[in-house]
């Protein structure tokens, strides 16, 4: 009887997610400014015996409040995890790393041996990652096996401070006991960019313990991806590699599939949105062929792959019994091609594993067609025409130039039953930058630019427009004049057209605010990652003669909020709520 009792309690703090050893204040939105305000917090942890973890997720802890909560810290010896993402909000950033340094300080005090730290969503910048520096570095965190650090704004000075600070553990811990050995790395949307990446691609390769990474979304392009293809290399038991979002292109790709072939432990494989490329695509292809044995999950969404490339990853699957999931959505196959790989993967009865295909981009150079036909049409656009020739023969000799860097490596892949024929340099076109949106490719689009973007965009679709905006906007760059001038064009040709229908002035900023994650939509629409060119092509529009005079109070009044979303953009949010601010009292 007694066993029976004591099953159903265990059952029912199961079925409550009541974890041995926590205590949990998650989710309860508390703001803890004091050292009074967290006395009932203080009592608990005082009180219990044997705690092993914290949860205060979904609070704000202000410094003095984190000085008394690290005060009952200092007895628990027998700590363990940290669960302390998005504990910050409304936060100054001056505030974060004291709160840190005073918590890591007790936990190091306790003689405490971590196996759990979690900071994700505080958005603390470099300065953050100082304040657990010395933590990272001591013996608490010898026993560390998962660090998560997603969307905290490290960018590249964090990512050094943060990967010298692995290093440094790594090397203590091997003089005096096992070697730090870490297994999950968690440090999406950090802004990390290249020299981030490869100074973690240091930690990692000299840990060679990981066995999940996931780093979308950090403006890692071909070296930064070159280096961490090096680092996994030596982590053979490697389970998860998550990079979605970073930019491969061929080169980068083609080190990516050389790091596959040692990593026989692998099963997920995220490299959507990664721009790897037919042939980027078809060196993957040849390494899951050849090994990956309980691979379970390959995305390699939006990634200007073509229909032979895409045939060739299914070819690469077809003998993967553990295979869940195979993403090709989202790139160039064409309405052909599209049924040729669904019927293929229904052929080796592998359908149900084959995702969505509905964003499929097309097959290239349709766009180009369509726009030749345009040209024939009219001959009064002779000059016109010659301009773009000149473009588009410049734009060939830069991209032949590219192909030659890697032209070495692509050859290993001709021949091969994953083989693609080399395609032509194709002149790039406004779907392109629409997807993958970098300065260079709003240039080479030419004078046209703005023509072709409004002619692109249905401006009847908010959100579509909005989307659109976000997009053009994030290339902008305030010290390089060409592409700024670029930007502000095509923003301008974008909204002038937009708000010639009266009626658009609202649902524009209606859906603009919700990608930027200042007011929540009953679509769950995933915002984007706000950066400075967003506000500052936004403060422009708002100055000129076509933007809605009444949607001006609507931005205003979001603006002039504290938004955890805008909180690395200072100086444009500023200068953005200034601008509002005139022409609001202007128009009154």
């Amino acid at each position: 009887m007694a066993t029976d009792i004591v099953s159903q309690l265990a059952d029912s703090l199961a079925k409550a997610g009541v974890v041995e050893g926590e205590l949990s204040y998650k989710g309860q939105g508390r703001k803890l400014d004091d050292s009074k305000s967290v006395e009932e917090i203080v009592k608990e942890i005082e009180n219990f015996e044997g705690l092993q973890a914290l949860r205060l997720e979904g609070n704000t802890v202000g410094v003095e409040a984190a000085k008394a909560i690290a005060k009952a810290l200092e007895t628990k010896s027998q700590f363990k995890r940290c669960y302390w993402s998005d504990m910050f909000t409304g936060r100054l950033r001056s505030e974060i790393p004291p709160a840190l340094n005073s918590l890591g300080d007790a936990v190091m005090l306790a003689g405490a041996k971590l196996t759990v730290l979690d900071l994700s969503d505080n958005a603390f910048g470099p300065d953050g990652v100082k304040g657990i520096e010395r933590l990272l570095k001591s013996s608490a965190c010898y026993t560390l096996q998962e660090l998560r650090l997603n969307n905290c704004g490290m960018g590249i000075g964090g990512g050094k401070i943060l990967a010298a600070s692995l290093i440094e553990c790594h090397k203590k811990s091997s003089a005096e006991s096992p070697p730090l050995s870490l297994k999950v790395f968690v440090a999406g949307r950090n802004r990390l960019e290249n020299d981030g990446a490869t100074a973690l691609a240091q930690a990692f390769q000299l840990m060679g313990s990981l066995e999940e990474i996931h780093m979308p979304q950090n403006g890692i392009n071909h070296p930064g991806i070159k280096a961490l293809a090096t680092a996994v290399q030596h982590n053979p038991n490697l389970r998860t590699l998550n990079l979605n979002d970073n930019t491969f292109t061929e080169e980068g790709a083609i080190a990516m599939a050389q790091a596959l072939k040692y990593l026989r432990s692998i099963q997920v494989i995220n490299f959507g949105d990664c721009l790897v490329r037919p042939v980027g695509a078809t060196a993957i292809a040849e390494s899951v062929s050849e090994g990956l044995p309980i691979l379970k999950e390959l995305n390699l969404s939006f990634g200007e792959i073509t229909e032979e490339a895409a045939l060739a990853v299914a070819l690469a699957v077809k003998n993967k019994k553990k295979l869940e999931k195979l993403d090709l959505n989202g790139n160039y196959l064409g309405e052909d091609g599209c049924k040729a790989l669904k019927d293929f993967m229904d052929g080796i009865k592998m359908a149900e594993l084959l995702a969505s295909l509905s964003d499929d981009e097309g097959e290239p150079g349709d766009e180009d067609d369509e726009e030749e036909e345009d040209d024939d049409d009219d001959d009064d656009d002779d000059d016109d025409d010659d301009e773009d020739d000149d473009d588009d023969e410049e734009v060939d000799e830069e991209e032949e130039e590219e192909e030659e860097e890697v032209e070495e490596e692509q050859n290993q892949y001709t021949g091969s039953k994953f083989s693609t024929p080399p395609s032509a340099p194709r002149p790039p076109d406004v779907s392109s930058f629409l997807t993958f949106p970098s300065p260079d490719k709003l240039l080479k689009l030419g004078a046209r630019r703005a023509t072709l973007i409004e002619q692109q965009v249905d401006v009847a679709d908010a959100r579509k427009t909005a989307e659109a905006f976000l997009k053009i906007a994030s290339v902008y760059k305030e010290d390089n004049n060409e592409v700024k001038n670029a930007v502000l064009e095509s923003v301008d040709a974008l909204l002038r057209k937009t708000f010639s229908s009266s009626d658009q002035g609202y649902n524009f900023v209606s859906s603009l605010l919700v990608l930027l994650g200042l007011i929540k939509s009953e679509d769950k629409v995933k915002p984007v990652l706000v950066v400075a060119g967003h506000l500052q092509a936004l403060e422009h529009a708002v100055r000129q003669d076509y933007f809605p005079k009444e949607s001006v109070a609507v931005l205003e009044a979001f603006m002039s909020r504290s938004n955890k979303p805008l909180e690395f953009c200072g100086s444009s949010q500023n200068k953005l709520q200034s601008t509002l601010q005139r022409s609001s009292h202007t128009e009154c």
